[in-house]
């Protein structure tokens, strides 16, 4: 689900967006939305209601963001990354990173929380 909501930004974010965006062949917003989920991405997981604690602990990449992450791991494996590709590459991975770790923590959360019961081996 999303909603449109509209943002005055300094012009040094603006600058360093449109950058960003052209290094990386992708729209301004696109950019912007991908910087402000990492910034979400830094409030702790403990410290989130309990339904957007399990919204983290089911979140996923896009369907787009895991193409495009398995397009170039594919051009990776076949040294055909361009540099600008293997900043896309490496901006994809750090954001799968960071979701498998919130995701983990999510879980913890959820357990301590008594949303859900224990993961059994």
């Amino acid at each position: 689900m999303s909603e449109r909501l509209s943002l005055e930004l300094p012009d040094t974010i603006i600058h360093s967006a449109r950058t960003v965006a052209i290094q990386t062949n992708r729209r301004v917003e696109a950019v912007v939305i991908e910087w402000l989920e990492r910034a979400a991405a830094t409030i702790p997981v403990d410290q989130l209601p309990d339904n957007q604690v399990l919204a983290v602990r089911d979140q996923q990449m896009s369907d787009a963001e895991q193409r495009e992450l398995s397009d170039l791991l594919d051009q990776q494996r076949e040294g055909e990354l361009t540099a600008t590709s293997r900043q896309r590459l490496e901006s994809l991975l750090h954001i799968y990173r960071i979701g498998m770790v919130r995701k983990a923590q999510a879980l913890n959360v959820a357990v301590k929380r008594g949303l859900q019961p224990p993961i059994q081996n």
